[in-house]
């Protein structure tokens, strides 16, 4: 039976929400744009941590699809890996950039540049959170 028919019609509204709550990160980031730009704060950290933050979210969906294609042929090992490799490489990548902002370009761009990430990583791991709330089909699947 479809999820639908067994939970009613929360579950559809939930369905419904769940990619914007899924990538309320990304919605912070393209919001961030024009008051950075508006507020007169520094773009170069604004761009810098932009570029990282989506290489990184490219990176978290390259490791969630190379770790369940593991899982389903039952190596465990590998999906652990995957998952562990990809999250540290992706702390690092913005860690790193946000530091070479600071070093490279005026500490201004590297305080913007760690304050955008700060915000980013919050609002990521509560939207992890609330779509796990949200959709109990995701905690069955995973």
């Amino acid at each position: 039976m479809s999820t639908f028919a067994l939970e009613g019609s929360d579950a559809a509204g939930a369905a419904g929400r769940l990619p914007l709550v899924r990538y309320a990160d990304l919605v912070l980031l393209a919001l961030a744009l024009p008051v950075f730009a508006v507020v007169g704060w520094p773009m170069v950290g604004y761009a810098a941590l932009a570029a990282a933050w989506i290489a990184q979210h490219a990176l978290l969906v390259f490791g969630e699809r190379r770790s369940r294609s593991a899982a389903r042929r039952g190596d465990r090992r590998a999906a652990l890996g995957i998952l562990a490799a990809a999250t540290i490489g992706r702390v690092w990548l913005v860690t790193a950039t946000v530091l070479a902002v600071g070093l490279i370009g005026e500490r201004e761009d590297g305080l913007a540049a760690a304050l955008g990430a700060a915000a980013l990583v919050t609002v990521h791991l509560g939207s992890k959170v609330l779509a796990r709330v949200l959709d109990p089909a995701s905690r069955s699947a995973r």
